[in-house]
């Protein structure tokens, strides 16, 4: 096994974790259960609460677009990455258990805590990735990346079925349950991370330290246009992830609502896709260190282009849920290789004395006009229907392929 060869093992196994920490939150909070929830138990209807949901999603966006490339230098400067990572992990845990609390037309409180806990879970992410930069080198990367991104869909995956067995989806009081259910895994499966990572510079906190971090961001931000290959690969990357983020916010929403999925049958695709989630992580996490890592970005949006609009047609055809399952299955097991040959390509190419601060910026593009797509889903939604709605992500994912391609 490739992960044991390696002095550093034990922190790559600890980094890995963290992964299959997290991913339980984007599966059962952000994308199947608790967003299904919102809509159709705590909000007043589908439509209002479509729209609700989407701009909880996009000021979440906003807060992280600004937030990260700022700590992300911070970060750098003063070597407070492994603080920041704990600090969000415990806010994103504490804020996901109060969801527990609220109930039928509490939605503004619902919002609050989801948009809370998302800000926190989204700065822990920016944090994470940071350390594959520490962790990795270029022939080892994307098995590196890919291992954890799988290892965490295998997360989503135990926590799926441990919701199957032990709640009942159409039970309200269940399904506030599986809330501090997330809450608790997180933070459990977090604790190797919290152990065993290291930062590799460690100074004391200080003004000094404030100042050189905003100086810091500041000369970035002047000078990232001579950083044009980096630059081209965060507008590319800026479109494609708004897709990634609406169809991880409004996915299970629009099988609910469109296609007339009941609570257990989005729980089932949950672990349907999660399971080729996983399958895709691992395997293209080697196929990226044979065929290259911008091989497999342009073939993960392909199929993610091809599998949306049959998402998109799949209430025209005969057999709705089953077109929809095969587009799930499709989208499936390309999120994870795209997602993780995306921090991967990152990896590769910023500055090593810049490795938070650019992931700080990858962050940022990844949420800067991520509100975009979860808006416009939901204002489509508002003067049309879901269906229509989707083609937004098409038209994102497009974008985004023809930005990554094209010459600089």
């Amino acid at each position: 096994m490739f992960l044991f060869k390696k002095k550093n093992s034990k922190e790559i196994i600890s980094w890995s974790f963290y992964d299959f920490a997290n991913q339980p939150y984007t599966t059962l909070i952000i994308t199947f259960i608790y967003s299904a929830f919102f809509v159709n138990y705590i909000a007043p209807n589908e439509t209002q609460g479509t729209f609700l949901w989407a701009n909880a999603i996009s000021v979440t966006a906003i807060c992280v677009g600004l937030l990260s490339p700022v700590l992300g230098a911070f970060a750098d400067s003063g070597g407070y990455r492994k603080f920041f990572l704990i600090f969000f992990t415990i806010i994103c845990s504490f804020f996901t258990a109060l969801l527990y609390f609220p109930n039928s037309g509490d939605i503004y409180l619902a919002l609050f805590l989801v948009v809370i806990s998302n800000i926190a879970f989204e700065m822990g992410t920016v944090f994470s990735n940071s350390y594959l930069v520490d962790l990795s080198d270029k022939k080892n990367v994307g098995r590196i990346s890919g291992t954890a991104w799988g290892l965490g869909f295998v997360g989503g995956l135990i926590a799926l079925f441990c919701c199957l067995t032990f709640f009942d989806v159409n039970i309200p009081s269940d399904v506030k349950l599986i809330n501090v259910f997330v809450a608790l895994w997180f933070l459990f499966f977090s604790l190797p991370a919290f152990f065993f990572l290291k930062d590799r510079k460690k100074e004391k906190l200080s003004i000094s330290n404030i100042i050189l971090s905003f100086k810091s961001i500041s000369i970035t931000f002047k000078e990232i246009y001579k950083y044009k290959r980096i630059l081209n690969f965060l507008i590319a990357r800026l479109f494609y992830n708004d897709g990634l983020v609406t169809i991880f916010a409004l996915g299970g929403i629009y099988a609910v609502g469109t296609l007339g999925f009941s609570m257990r049958e989005v729980l089932i695709l949950g672990v349907v896709l999660n399971v080729f989630a996983a399958i895709g992580s691992f395997t293209f996490g080697y196929i990226e260190d044979k065929i290259g890592v911008r091989n497999v970005i342009n073939l993960s949006l392909i199929i993610l282009i091809f599998a949306t609009l049959l998402a998109f047609v799949a209430p025209w055809t005969n057999f709705p849920k089953e077109t929809f399952w095969l587009a799930g299955v499709l989208l499936g097991t390309m999120i994870g290789p795209n997602q993780s040959c995306s921090r991967s390509f990152m990896s590769q190419i910023i500055p090593s004395d810049k490795k938070n601060e650019f992931f700080g910026f990858f962050a940022l593009t990844g949420k800067a006009t991520s509100f975009l797509g979860p808006l416009l889903f939901g204002i489509i939604t508002t003067l049309h229907s879901q269906q229509f709605a989707l083609l937004s992500v098409v038209f994102f994912f497009i974008l985004g392929y023809f930005i990554f391609n094209r010459k600089h």
